[in-house]
């Protein structure tokens, strides 16, 4: 599918309200007919139903096969969308006046300070970012020699973090910017560092760049505007959820050459993060720790799986950067990490996060998660046969 031309930032915008991060059937979509006739079409079947979109689709991309597959897709995703469809205009309007009150820029793929990693994301790229800083080219006018995302679990050790300053004071001594994701433990670290040493860095946000995350890092992200940005695909508003995190972390992967994981706990997510960037082909380094450390068996696990490159030296990941095996990958990221919580069910994780301390109605749950009505019903049964929601005369609550 050829990128149409793309000539209206505020379809985008409303896509990013509307879609959650990395949906790559919104992608496929804007890719095909461009983000104001996506909208368009999509509107029109959620009145009626996905027959004349799949017909569009076909005409466009003369396919002979798959015609069911495509239309379950396009039932699945329309129903994901419905409940956020209404208003949703409005939304990106409120959006970008809230990036405009935190001096946030707007961002759009092919547009100058477009990151060019993430396209190699395909689908799954973003709609937009949304980018804070306090200067007016965060990146580019240090001349930076490629980026290294550096991700390491929250709890870290003091050898964890000691490793994390080596990696990233050798990065910044070669002017290559770091990538991190604002969190406490390792990214703080990262972060610290580069901006004691006066070289790029970029946290990627799982919220909205208005409302800096964890509110314990609030000091270092202001610091880290100063010396390069703050950015997210999620709009202004947007609150952070264990799935957005998860989402999160392909952006980390992408905007980087090389990731290297410092510590990381059997399930983290930091090793998410590096199963992005080997599903983009990037390279992927791991630290070793004590053999009896928990918050090193997944570093472990990932040298001995063969799917990361042992750090001998604080330089590895780096020269691994500054040689050129950076963006560039062809493959789509996998999520293949299960998220941190009490249930591995993705769906009851979305629900259980779009809960407030009040009983919301299926209809808000659905539109606050991301999912079609019926799949936040089907999950809210589930959580509450694992104990986790009750229901509540108003609607649904936390158990």
């Amino acid at each position: 599918m050829s990128a149409a031309v793309d000539d209206d930032p505020l379809a985008r915008v409303t896509w990013s309200v509307l879609a959650e991060p990395g949906d790559a059937v919104a992608g496929e979509l804007i890719a095909l007919f461009g983000p104001r006739p996506a909208l368009a079409l999509v509107r029109r079947a959620a009145r009626t139903n996905t027959g004349a979109l799949v017909e569009r689709i076909g005409a466009a991309t003369s396919f002979a096969d798959g015609t069911d597959q495509v239309r379950a897709a396009l039932d699945a995703a329309v129903g994901r969308w419905r409940p956020r469809l209404a208003g949703s205009e409005d939304r990106a309007v409120a959006a970008t006046a809230a990036a405009t009150a935190v001096g946030a820029r707007l961002l759009l793929p092919g547009t100058p300070g477009w990151p060019s990693g993430l396209d190699d994301l395909g689908p799954h790229a973003p709609f937009v970012l949304w980018s804070r800083s306090d200067l007016d080219d965060p990146v580019g006018a240090a001349g930076c020699r490629g980026a290294l995302a550096i991700v390491g679990c929250r709890a870290n050790t003091i050898s964890g973090a000691e490793a994390t300053a080596e990696i990233a004071s050798v990065a910044a001594d070669a002017e290559v910017e770091i990538v991190s994701g604002g969190a406490y433990g390792i990214d703080a670290v990262a972060h610290r560092v580069a901006v004691a040493a006066g070289t790029p860095t970029t946290a990627v946000l799982a919220g909205g760049v208005d409302q800096f995350y964890p509110a314990g890092n609030h000091d270092l992200l202001r610091n880290v505007l100063g010396r390069g940005r703050v950015l997210s695909e999620s709009p202004p508003g947007t609150r952070p959820t264990r799935w957005r995190f998860l989402h999160r972390n392909r952006l980390i992967a992408a905007l980087s050459g090389a990731t290297v994981v410092v510590e990381a706990a059997a399930r983290s997510g930091a090793l998410n993060t590096a199963h992005h960037a080997l599903h983009l082909g990037r390279p992927v380094f791991a630290v070793p720790g004590a053999f009896a450390s928990a918050a090193s068996v997944g570093c472990h696990r990932l040298i001995a799986e063969g799917n990361a490159q042992i750090v001998v030296h604080p330089r590895d990941p780096v020269t691994a950067v500054v040689s050129g095996a950076g963006p560039g990958g062809t493959a789509s990221p996998v999520a293949t990490e299960v998220v941190l919580g009490t249930t591995s069910d993705p769906l009851v994780v979305r629900v259980l996060d779009a809960l407030d301390r009040r009983p919301l109605d299926v209809d808000e749950i659905a539109r606050r998660s991301g999912l079609s009505v019926d799949d936040a019903a089907d999950a809210l049964a589930l959580a509450q046969l694992e104990g986790l929601a009750v229901p509540a005369a108003a609607g649904w609550c936390r158990r």
